[in-house]
């Protein structure tokens, strides 16, 4: 679980993203493309497995890192990001993860350590004699230091949009061997989010949303985020575009005013778990001054699975469900 800190960082993360957006974009080709195909699997710890054989590998991968070789189909893997682990899980990998960091938390089961992707300890990464490491920055030299033992590192950084999460999750596939369930993942994904958005319909497009990241001070996500993105599929107005500023990378400090007069007709609540400040729309209806936002009169104030929220990875459909039923309740405009 995401704590305030982690979340900052995370964001400091995502914004870099959206700066190389074409390099991330990218990160998910490889020397050889899978074709999609339709799965009915959606959840990411239910993922079906794919046999590899020797012919896979070795596999050379064009990642956040630079072109990265994995000589053979790793049995041993490290993961050092939740969303990377949840991804290793939706692809079938799961079987292979000998440790995964402090803060991957889904799916229920997955061999938690001490280990922190922040803040990478070599010599206890080393212990579990990984055959193949995944994490989402080169915080303190990573790449490096693993290389000199021999181990590959996979990176895979904060996605900038929908199809680079799908690439990470892609790339992931072929690296451990699982390209078809990686493509099969990818394919379901895409399918549901797709009758999700259709299913919301049109009538709603510009309709305001408050994304709430952080109360006091307030942090919100601009429309350039991923996450902006994620909500713009269904043509709702972000409140906090007006306030951005290139210091800003898409994550904006709002006033209390300036949102009360932004009157937002849906508030997503990204900080309702009590690890990241514990909001809930009880609390959100007694703040003063706001009870003539049209979202809480409207009781258009969501709670949102947090970690969901902040992550990239195979659980984003239940994401775009959850903000496609706060669409469809909306009275019209």
């Amino acid at each position: 679980m995401n704590t305030p800190m982690r979340r900052a960082v995370a964001a400091v993360t995502a914004a870099f993203a959206v700066a190389a957006l074409a390099g991330c974009a990218s990160s998910g080709s490889s020397s050889s493309a899978t074709s999609p195909s339709a799965s009915t699997a959606t959840d990411s710890a239910a993922a079906p497995p794919t046999a590899s054989t020797a012919a896979d590998f070795p596999v050379t991968l064009d990642t956040a890192g630079g072109k990265v070789t994995i000589a053979a189909k790793p049995a041993r893997i490290v993961s050092l990001d939740p969303t990377s682990t949840e991804d290793l899980y939706a692809v079938g990998a799961g079987s292979q993860v000998v440790a995964v960091d402090q803060d991957s938390d889904y799916p229920a089961g997955v061999p938690v350590t001490s280990l922190s992707g922040l803040s990478p300890n070599i010599e206890a990464i080393a212990k579990y004699n990984p055959a193949l490491v995944v994490a989402s920055q080169n915080s303190g030299g990573l790449v490096s230091a693993m290389a000199k033992l021999g181990v590959p590192v996979l990176l895979e950084p904060a996605a900038a949009t929908l199809d680079g999460a799908y690439a990470q999750i892609g790339q992931i596939g072929q690296a451990t061997g699982h390209a078809a369930a990686g493509a099969a993942v990818v394919a379901s994904m895409k399918q549901q989010i797709a009758a999700t958005v259709a299913k919301a319909g049109s009538s709603h497009r510009g309709d305001t949303y408050f994304w709430e990241l952080s109360a006091n001070p307030y942090y919100s996500a601009t429309s350039a985020t991923f996450i902006g993105q994620i909500v713009g599929l269904f043509g709702l107005k972000n409140v906090a575009d007006a306030a951005d500023k290139p210091a800003d990378g898409g994550y904006p400090e709002l006033t209390e005013e300036y949102i009360v007069t932004a009157k937002p007709q849906i508030i997503f609540l990204a900080d309702n778990q009590a690890a990241d400040g514990g909001q809930s729309p009880a609390i959100v209806e007694k703040r003063p001054g706001w009870s003539g936002v049209p979202a809480i009169k409207d009781g258009e104030v969501i709670p949102l699975n947090d970690d969901i929220a902040s992550r990239w990875g195979p659980r984003l459909p239940e994401l775009v469900a959850e903000i496609a039923a706060a669409v469809e309740r909306a009275p019209q405009s």
